[in-house]
């Protein structure tokens, strides 16, 4: 297959899952947590490493669809899921670790100095986050258009049983 028949009609959608799957892999690299003005990536965290893994898993079933014109959007859907999820989680939960331990380090220089505490540092979600959000939507959005797809028939095709 020639990588002009892989754009071919019927097969082109399979870009955006492609292109949302390599930009979710990306997200990993980019801030996720801005404690002040301190900007913390989320590669070396575990859950970076898991939409690094899921982000190029998505490209790989989109670029095997392009290739071999199977469809993939079953799979796609449960990848877009579990890195929806794993992105939400780190958008509620990573703030608050991030402040907890800015707080916990105020506390233990403020014991060790003997001087007052200092009020603790504020932890925003970064870029990388709300990046990895959108690219798992969009995964999701592709990977729902199977059932939507399917649904298409709203009525129930009664069987024959008397045979």
């Amino acid at each position: 297959m020639t990588v002009r028949g892989m754009f071919r009609p019927g097969m082109r959608g399979y870009i955006i899952p492609l292109i949302a799957g390599i930009v979710l892999a990306a997200s990993a690299f980019l801030p996720w947590i801005d404690v002040d003005d301190v900007a913390i990536p989320g590669f070396p965290d575990i859950m970076a490493l898991w939409i690094v893994g899921l982000g190029l898993l998505a490209a790989v079933l989109a670029t095997l669809s392009l290739w071999t014109r199977k469809n993939s959007r079953h799979p796609l859907l449960v990848v877009g899921l579990m890195a929806l999820g794993i992105m939400f989680l780190s958008w509620r939960l990573m703030p608050r670790v991030m402040t907890d331990r800015a707080l916990t380090r105020s506390q233990a220089l403020a014991i060790v100095e003997n001087t007052p505490v200092r009020q603790s540092p504020t932890a925003l979600a970064g870029s990388g986050i709300y990046v990895g959000l959108a690219a798992s939507t969009t995964i999701v959005g592709f990977g729902l258009t199977i059932v939507v797809k399917r649904a298409s028939k709203p009525y129930a095709v009664d069987i024959d049983d008397d045979v």
